[in-house]
């Protein structure tokens, strides 16, 4: 036996207000107050009064099979403190449901499943199944997870939004604590990250191997301009053979692949890390490990961010949810430009020092050559071991350190000036960056 409060009349559905030991719905072992009554032997009453649902039960006959959900709004509604169990009795089991009682469907039956004497204690004793009711149901294949509330840098406290490709959402998934919140988050961000290995996998069956997708993943990029109503924008990133791309919904098919809002060559791109909080996700000895470039100055308060450098000063500044997630896009970055610089071998740039015009060439296996344009003369040659650091103003000029092999001193190589405006500059420092025996990050 069970008392029931609520009703359509006070805008709540009929919810458990107090329940006695040893009757049938305390022996379920599966009814709590605070439960609300969503359904009566599959009739919806979530809209019905008191009175209706009263009704219901009792002429529901010998069996009657009963959906609840857990209400949050019972404890105020019942006149409880918040994980309060109940008013207490002799009579009352004083049990309050758990957060993840939510969604049970009882089935409780008078009818007898075998013979038994009438002696028998567990003559006439109902029988009940357990079993879970989805509400929801959000495929997490391509989908994106969102902590920050809509057009802010603020994160959500204790909370985050999953998005399907197809633009179903979770709603705002609001739990009790921050390590409850963190190990969910990071167990539905694993997930979406198997699933997604599992379509590049199939992605890369119909590609050849100087084609293959190397990662790709949601992030969110910093809309330029500070008019914006909305700070950042979900981007579907994507590496793959020679080229960095830009989505705004993930590639489904082979078609999709031109469709890509941005296109560059990974040889003309720089990836930078801008910025790590060592917080909940995160270990000590991560910057030591990504070479972190700690720039506070950025306007804006997102950790976990990156900048792809494509050329001419610009650049798209990108953010993650996860530190795990920017230490695999670090890698995957350093392992597709290596990739494609090793492809790609030898490019030579027009270019002009002192006045005059020359061939710069930047060969994978010799290293950099600098020779005039007219008399292919050699001005000088260095391999890639004596280069020692370099820097570019993001535009034309090039600056280039190399250490020579018999006096070890420091030569310093500068001011380069691009006779024709490409992106040479972003492709020497992205080999300054990276390389090194197995394209293994050696920052210098």
């Amino acid at each position: 036996m069970h008392l029931l409060q609520g009703g359509a009349e006070h805008k709540v559905p009929v919810v458990i207000s107090k329940m006695f030991k040893d009757q049938a719905a305390d022996q379920t072992g599966m009814l709590f107050i605070g439960d609300a009554i969503m359904q009566v032997n599959g009739i919806n009453v979530e809209s019905a009064t008191h009175e209706e649902v009263v009704h219901l039960l009792r002429n529901a006959g010998d069996e009657v099979t009963i959906t609840v959900q857990y209400l949050r709004e019972a404890p105020s509604f019942l006149k409880l403190p918040l994980g309060s169990p109940g008013p207490s009795s002799d009579h009352s089991s004083g049990a309050s449901s758990p957060l993840f009682d939510s969604g049970l469907h009882l089935n409780g039956n008078s009818i007898n499943t075998a013979p038994s004497s009438p002696s028998s204690p567990i003559a006439n004793e109902p029988k009940y199944e357990k079993r879970w009711l989805d509400t929801l149901s959000v495929p997490l294949s391509m989908a994106r997870i969102s902590r920050y509330r809509a057009g802010t840098d603020k994160l959500r406290s204790n909370a985050f939004e999953v998005l399907a490709l197809d633009g179903v959402s979770t709603g705002i998934l609001q739990f009790y604590t921050a390590q409850e919140s963190a190990d969910w988050l990071r167990a539905i961000s694993t997930n979406i990250s198997d699933l997604t290995l599992q379509n590049m996998k199939m992605a890369n069956k119909c590609c050849s191997p100087s084609d293959q997708v190397i990662h790709m993943g949601w992030v969110h990029e910093r809309l330029e301009g500070t008019d914006s109503s909305q700070l950042y924008k979900f981007k579907f990133l994507a590496l793959k053979g020679s080229s960095f791309y830009i989505f705004s919904t993930p590639p489904v098919s082979t078609l999709d692949w031109v469709r890509a809002e941005k296109i560059y060559n990974l040889c003309e791109v720089l990836f930078k890390i801008h910025k790590l909080w060592l917080a909940d996700d995160c270990w000590l000895q991560a910057n030591l490990y990504l070479g972190i470039h700690q720039d506070f100055d950025l306007e804006d308060h997102r950790p976990y961010c990156f900048s792809v450098m494509v050329g001419h000063g610009k650049s798209h500044y990108f953010n993650v949810e996860l530190c795990s997630e920017l230490a695999v896009w670090e890698k995957s970055f350093q392992r597709a430009i290596f990739l494609e610089v090793q492809r790609t071998g030898s490019k030579t740039y027009m270019c002009s020092w002192q006045g005059d015009t020359l061939c710069f060439t930047v060969d994978f296996a010799l290293g950099f050559t600098c020779f005039d344009s007219k008399t292919k003369n050699v001005l000088w040659r260095f391999k890639f071991s004596q280069l020692k650091g370099s820097s570019d103003d993001g535009k034309t000029r090039v600056k280039l350190l190399f250490q020579n092999l018999d006096t070890k001193q420091i030569e310093t190589k500068e001011n380069f000036r691009k006779v024709i405006k490409d992106k040479s500059a972003t492709v020497l420092l992205s080999l300054d960056l990276l390389y090194a025996p197995e394209g293994k990050y050696i920052p210098h």
